[in-house]
């Protein structure tokens, strides 16, 4: 992505109609900038609205050194007691996801949306984000995404959960380990210099896996506990593993903690495990199974389909419990379509509805042998031998990655369509999304 864009997304004004549907009811909407003392009263918003102490003044200045790339807008209530908080928060930024075929398109990743209790059903979220959704249109970003707390309040702008993640809980006195043995070494590591590779690992693979997006420097700070105000860093421990050559291939993150009363079923809890490729992921993972004292490894994050499962001797060792995730907002159907790649060539007309007006429409998206698809309006009629969908935005999100398949939402009436199994092999794709943090 080019930095013009980046900035032009940063630093845009606020959306006039969201600035004007909150004004008629007192309240004004503005952006934030990465100053003191505008950042306080903002971040101190943020807290309440997750529910999080007030920050310390260490944290406010560790947040501003890092959170520079963020898009800050605030409402605020100029008859408030505190009229330098904002009662509603949303942060931003111009992103990349990956996509399938290891490309990646244009995001607008979204964060931090909270609303005071004392300003709740006022429509002061329904402006920010809608306002945001046009105005990430309006440059031409064809997605959105973010990670929620509350499942149920994005389908209404047409987000819906695009990556799935897996919990594990695995009992490793049964889970011995039967996967391959890696041909290089895992070795400790101090927190500062995970915190220098960990990053260059992730890169080199997070274009080939769907649904992930680079993570911001600042999260990797707080991962690691190399951040000023990290409480507890000490407790971060890291490993890594590198290959026969010696070039280092993946890092995990993990906390240990003790059961007093029986050292042998002590638990850990990894925080972070990126592996380049197998090898580097078997190794990794063998450490943790195999880890003395410890009886429990409990992991988030994970895929739906990890190699983890066929490299345990006994799959009932593992506890897995699936969650929504990563969620996914199509603003440009043609641009979204075009950015990935298909595994089989087809066409699937595709008459979209979208609950806020931005990206509904009639399209044919036609795709070919080498991967490459093409999508132009379609007017109809409706031809035999082109399965046609009929859908909202919602339900083309959650099946844009291929995490679900447009057979299974035809099976749940979510949507519509005369050849669900035609229509379904055009969107698949074989590698499960993942998205390995929460943003």
């Amino acid at each position: 992505m080019d930095d013009d864009l980046r900035t032009r997304h940063h630093d845009g004004p606020v959306d006039d109609a969201a600035a004007a549907s909150l004004e008629r009811i007192g309240l004004e909407l503005r952006l934030v900038p990465n100053a003191r003392p505008a950042v306080d009263g903002w971040l101190h918003a943020v807290s309440r609205g997750f529910l999080d102490p007030e920050p310390a003044d260490e944290q406010i200045a560790a947040s501003m050194a890092a959170g520079g790339y963020r898009r800050r807008i605030g409402v605020f209530d100029p008859g408030s007691p505190q009229s330098e908080v904002p009662v509603g928060t949303f942060a931003s930024w111009a992103a990349e996801v990956s996509v399938p075929g290891g490309v990646a398109v244009p995001m607008a990743a979204i964060s931090a949306v909270t609303v005071a209790p004392t300003h709740q059903r006022r429509g002061i979220a329904r402006a920010m984000m809608e306002g945001k959704l046009r105005h990430a249109a309006s440059l031409g970003i064809p997605l959105a995404g973010l990670t929620v707390s509350e499942s149920t309040i994005y389908g209404r702008y047409g987000f819906a959960p695009a990556v799935p993640a897996t919990e594990w809980v695995i009992d490793t006195k049964r889970a011995t380990w039967a996967g391959p043995v890696a041909p290089g070494r895992v070795d400790a590591i101090p927190r500062d210099l995970a915190r220098r590779l960990a990053p260059v690992v992730h890169e080199r693979i997070r274009v080939h896996r769907p649904g992930e997006i680079a993570i911001p420097p600042g999260h990797w700070d707080r991962f690691t506990g190399t951040n000023p105000d990290a409480d507890k860093p000490g407790r971060i421990r890291a490993v890594q593993y590198a290959d026969p050559s010696g070039t280092v291939r993946g890092v995990a993150l993990y906390t240990a903690t003790e059961n007093h009363d029986d050292f042998t079923k002590s638990r850990v809890r990894i925080t972070s495990l990126v592996a380049e490729d197998a090898q580097a992921y078997a190794g990794l993972w063998r450490y943790f199974i195999e880890l003395a004292l410890i009886a429990t490894v409990t992991a988030s994050e994970l895929s739906t389909d990890e190699p983890l499962w066929w490299m345990i001797s006994d799959q009932r060792a593992a506890t897995i419990t699936l969650n929504d995730h990563h969620y996914l907002r199509v603003l440009d159907i043609p641009a979204a379509l075009q950015g990935r790649r298909y595994h089989a060539a087809g066409a699937v007309v595709l008459d979209v509805a979208d609950p806020v007006g931005i990206s509904g429409g009639r399209w044919l998206l036609e795709t070919d042998a080498a991967g490459i698809g093409r999508v132009r309006p379609d007017d109809g009629p409706d031809a035999s031998d082109i399965p046609v969908v009929r859908l909202g935005t919602t339900e083309l999100s959650a099946a844009y990655l291929g995490a679900v398949s447009l057979a299974t939402l035809a099976a749940a009436g979510r949507v519509e369509t005369t050849d669900a199994a035609a229509a379904a092999r055009v969107l698949s794709w074989p590698e499960a999304p993942q998205l390995s943090f929460w943003y």
